[in-house]
């Protein structure tokens, strides 16, 4: 993880122990008896041994850890029977945690302690990744899949800067993230070297531009509310990540007067003994938007002639999927669904999203609903040249329900150009929608507004729609190296009679063209940010929720995003997470390349450069073996796509079987 210096280059040798070499060290049972001589026999006597300890990877930096270590440190004959990080636990379990994903880190070494012993690792459960940034994006893919936060350790100010990339991901795409770092505000507190490097007065500076809320508690009890109050912000519209720095002289401190009990169990007499309380959990009412508003854009749309729906994250529930038909249907106008969730069944007649240039030139009221970038659906910027064009008309009616005036932040461009809006109306889409179709009904009244004849244009646009998708998938089928069109109908054709899930799309959008797209949570939208190494492990924290559900997970996977963040493989397999992982091949980062092709032709030079650091080739990855060097089963390259149905078919019987499964497919660039 963060700390992955040369022992040799630091003091860590001389002081305490390096922390990839610290479990090393724990693990050399016959070392450590030697070690600790006699002192050994009276401290074990008195306290249960560690259980699995050293499977996990290396600890952080700095030695002084409870039992054998190496560098002269030696073992304490203290025994702290119910330390802070004990309590920090009844916390996380009260929220109803189930999962914390962290790469493991000496700031956090009591409170992951706590977790494994004193919480028995169940709610929650111990999720070992190879690096923070995958452990963000997998509690991000979680929270979309579970519709509820999983908890991330990161270590310090090192694990912080590891993890920015997931969390700006998750900011960008407005997911609940609950963040935990360690750090050691107290300097008499830190032993002498790493300690130092990884401390800060404000470890949350770095990241205070891409979270909704942070703190920093100096007491257990500040602590309890801290993280409430945390957990209520995070998943209260908009959503996002949240930090909470967990003090590492908090998390290894006694709790006085509490008494010591050998694992968890309802505390409230030992809470009521010493002071602390754990606030009641009660999630806040999704803001609504104002009703009288509300009746004005009911009243704009019923007038309209050309009323067209433009969904981005408009969706968070069941229920909001259901209410996005009965929208559509009451108005009688089409929707274009953009993809940051999963908004509209693409079954249904209304969903023409293909059609969004032809839908969005000639609407003469738009009904925007959670849209990112509202600017770019109203108009488009050419490359490389920049030549702007209007692409709706210059009068068109905009109507924009959203909360983005209320978490945009000043230095992350992330809330794209500005767009006036005719009708700006600041509030949640699920809570907005039922005011709005009451009073969309109430508007439209007996005259009914044209939406059956509306109606039944939709559902001739929606064949010719279908058509089109088919005739252009058809493209060039039998080709070698595969097409996306191809390799998404091929997995369709395998996952058709299941219960799926899919983490991120890719393919050029295929699956959602192709596949029978109808229940919440089987399309969990992209990454926000468009960071890579988002992909797999966002995959891994997708598949980890549905296996509750029973749902198979399938994601479509770069071969550059992969390579990121290959650890989250072991973490897959270790955690028998099942996954079908189907890497789209195209042998190299094929957007950026086309890019430089792009810029070779403006300054006219030769455009066959452009390989040059962008393909990933020479050597190619065998991914199949990397997967299976980490306990997958995988197969590939594929580039056949005759043999992909017997292929996909295999896989998707070792995910059947709670493990993961790899499918390299060798693909077109695009």
């Amino acid at each position: 993880m963060a700390s992955e210096m040369d022992p040799e280059d630091t003091n860590e040798t001389k002081n305490g122990i390096d922390r990839r070499a610290f479990l090393k060290g724990a693990a050399a049972a016959s070392a450590a008896a030697a070690l600790a001589g006699t002192l050994a026999d009276t401290v074990l006597a008195q306290t249960t041994p560690p259980s699995g300890g050293g499977a996990a990877g290396g600890g952080a930096a700095g030695g002084g850890a409870a039992g054998a270590s190496a560098g002269g440190s030696r073992l304490s004959t203290t025994v702290i029977g119910r330390p802070g990080s004990d309590f920090m636990v009844d916390v996380i379990k009260a929220l109803g945690i189930d999962y914390v994903a962290a790469n493991p880190g000496s700031s956090f070494r009591s409170l992951q302690e706590s977790i494994v012993n004193y919480g028995g690792n169940s709610a929650p459960e111990f999720i070992t990744c190879m690096h923070e940034e995958s452990s963000v994006a997998l509690a991000h893919g979680y929270a979309k899949a579970a519709g509820k936060p999983m908890m991330v350790l990161a270590h310090a100010t090192v694990g912080l800067q590891h993890a920015a990339m997931g969390v700006y991901n998750a900011w960008c795409d407005r997911v609940p993230v609950l963040l935990v770092a360690g750090n050691i505000l107290d300097v008499t507190k830190r032993r002498q070297g790493v300690e130092w490097y990884h401390t800060a007065q404000d470890p949350a500076a770095l990241l205070r531009d891409m979270i909704k809320w942070d703190d920093q508690p100096m007491s257990l009890q500040g602590f309890a509310e801290s993280m409430v109050r945390a957990y209520k912000i995070s998943t209260t519209p908009p959503m996002e990540p949240v930090l909470v720095i967990a003090d590492g002289a908090l998390q290894e401190g006694r709790v006085e007067s509490e008494s010591s009990v050998g694992g968890w169990q309802p505390l409230a007499a030992a809470l009521e003994s010493s002071g602390l309380a754990i606030p009641q959990l009660v999630r806040s009412i999704p803001p609504q938007g104002d009703s009288n508003a509300l009746r004005d854009a009911a009243r704009m749309l019923a007038a309209a002639k050309n009323p067209v729906i433009l969904v981005d994250r408009g969706a968070r529930t069941p229920a909001g999927l259901g209410l996005m038909v009965q929208l559509a249907e009451t108005l009688g106008a089409p929707v274009v669904d953009l993809g940051g969730r999963m908004n509209m069944p693409n079954t249904h007649f209304a969903n023409l999203s293909g059609l969004k240039g032809q839908l969005v030139r000639n609407a003469d009221v738009i009904l925007a609903l959670e849209v990112a970038d509202l600017w770019g659906q109203l108009n488009s910027v050419g490359d490389p040249l920049h030549e702007y064009s209007r692409v709706a008309k210059a009068d068109v009616k905009v109507i924009h329900i959203n909360l983005s005036d209320m978490y945009t932040k000043s230095n992350y461009q992330d809330f794209e150009r500005f767009q006036a809006v005719d009708l700006p109306i600041n509030g949640d889409v699920e809570a907005s929608l039922p005011t709005l179709i009451d009073a969309l009904q109430s508007a439209l009244g007996s005259s009914n507004g044209g939406v059956a004849t509306r109606t039944d244009q939709m559902k001739t646009m929606f064949q010719q729609q279908q058509r089109e998708v088919r005739t252009t998938a058809s493209y060039g089928w039998d080709a070698s190296p595969v097409t996306t069109a191809r390799l998404a109908a091929e997995t369709w054709n395998v996952l058709k009679d299941e219960n799926w899930s899919l983490s991120t799309s890719g393919l050029n959008g295929w699956p959602r063209r192709l596949w029978k797209i109808t229940e919440f949570g089987q399309m969990l939208g992209g990454s926000g940010g468009s960071g890579e190494g988002y992909s797999s492990p966002a995959a891994v924290g997708a598949a980890l929720a549905n296996k509750a559900k029973g749902m198979i997970t399938v994601n479509f996977n770069g071969d550059g995003d992969l390579m990121y963040a290959p650890g989250v493989l072991w973490t897959a397999a270790h955690h028998k997470v099942p996954l079908l992982s189907i890497i789209f091949n195209n042998h190299g980062y094929h957007q950026e390349m086309m890019h430089l092709q792009n810029m070779a032709a403006l300054h006219g030079r030769d455009m066959t450069t452009a390989p040059i650091g962008t393909a990933i080739t020479g050597p190619n990855i065998d991914y199949a073996k990397l997967a299976q060097s980490m306990g997958w089963w995988a197969m590939g390259p594929i580039d056949d796509p005759s043999q992909l149905n017997s292929v996909l078919s295999q896989a998707l019987e070792v995910v059947k079987g709670c493990s993961p499964a790899m499918v390299d497919v060798s693909c077109q660039p695009r």
